[in-house]
This record gives C-alpha cells, structure tokens and sequence, in this order.
C-alpha cells in the first residue's frame, strides 16, 4: 500500500512540475509574440510617420507653385486688361 501511495505522490508531483513547465514555456512565447508584434507596429508607426512627412513637404511645394501661378495670372490679367483698353483705343 505504501507503494501505491508513493507512486500517486510522485505523479502528482511530477504533474504539477510538468504543468508549471508548460506554463512557464508558454509565458515566454506570448512574450517573445508581443514583442515582436509590438516591434512590427512601431516600424509600421514610423513608416507611416515618413509618409506624412513626405506629404507636407510636397504640399508646401505645391503651395508655392500655386502662389506663383497665382501671380502670374494676376500679371497676366492686368497684362489683358491693358491690351483691351489699347485695342478699344485703336478701334475708335
């Protein structure tokens, strides 16, 4: 009998080391995937912030071709103003 009794000790025993092993080999995995996941979504982060920054660099280009179209065709305007006023001069 106090065989049998040893035995259920040392499976118990056993099973809870087995189990704790488990659990502890199973902790680290999630660790090392939240790190890696948390690695990927930081390169993502600054990938996207590149993008951004790349954008408003763009836009203030276009901003400043705009502003000189702009004045260009102010120019442009007052250019064709004064040609009709000759061209109504001439014609009379």
């Amino acid at each position: 009998m106090e065989i049998t009794i040893l035995i259920s000790i040392a499976t118990a025993v056993s099973g809870i080391l087995l189990g704790w092993l488990g659990r502890t080999r199973s902790i680290r995995q999630d660790a090392a995937k939240d790190a890696e996941a948390g690695a990927t979504l930081q390169t993502d982060v600054e990938y996207i912030k590149r993008g951004v920054d790349d954008i408003r660099v763009d836009m203030r280009i276009q901003s400043q071709r705009v502003d000189g179209i702009s004045e260009r065709v102010t120019r442009v305007e007052e250019s064709t103003k004064q040609a009709h006023k000759r061209i109504d001069r001439l014609e009379e």
